[in-house]
């Protein structure tokens, strides 16, 4: 009668396999989370500089309030809008932002092609390459800033991008984990980090 030990041995040896990857890539995951936690800015590092446009991805108010007033402060000469819905023009994008049309219709332009970030960042180069601009000011939500530069640095690696986040007030960054949608919000948008970075790295391998 031949004996189970050895099919025993390595049902459990491979079960010590399975639970050390597992542990390892939580660990992994875990480490990556508090990296990621560590990039989303605390503040704007530079207020002042001008630079050729400030570029707004949509998802909030308060973004398109601070590059309207970036725009009057004479931070750049044009504010470029990215993801805009198809068939919203910059006059009832103003009235959205409660902005009085005639003062900065002339300086403002959409962009309704992106769906995504990485959509944010590809018309945003087209508008760069076409406007001969090297430098622009990035506003978005300060947690959605890593995703967002992953993506612009990639689309314009020679551009100097310049970054404003702004702070929505519902989201919560001062310890995170006790706020479920704020937890819910950070996990997410770092998973969607980890994709992006992934996928880049990818690309660069198969050119």
């Amino acid at each position: 009668m031949l004996s189970d030990r050895p099919f025993k041995g390595r049902h459990r040896r491979t079960k010590y396999v399975l639970l050390g990857l597992v542990g390892g890539s939580f660990l992994f995951w875990v480490a990556g989370l508090f990296a990621f936690l560590n990039l989303i800015p605390e503040g704007v590092d530079d207020a002042t500089q001008k630079t050729d446009t400030i570029v707004v991805l949509t998802g909030g108010s308060l973004r398109l309030q601070t590059g309207l007033t970036l725009l009057k402060e004479g931070r750049a000469d044009k504010l470029f809008v990215s993801g805009v819905h198809r068939g919203v023009d910059v006059r009832q994008l103003l009235r959205l932002a409660r902005t009085s049309p005639s003062e900065a219709e002339c300086c403002i332009q959409l962009g309704h092609a992106a769906d995504d970030t990485a959509g944010n960042a590809a018309e945003t180069q087209q508008l760069m390459a076409a406007q001969n601009f090297q430098t622009l000011r990035l506003v978005t939500a300060a947690y959605h800033m890593p995703r967002s530069l992953v993506e612009f640095s990639h689309a314009m690696p020679d551009a100097q991008i310049v970054v404003h986040p702004v702070f929505p007030p519902q989201v919560k960054l001062q310890e995170w984990w006790r706020w479920p949608g704020t937890a819910f919000l950070i996990l997410g948008e770092y998973s969607k980090y980890l994709i992006a970075r992934t996928r880049h790295i990818f690309e660069r391998l198969i050119e």
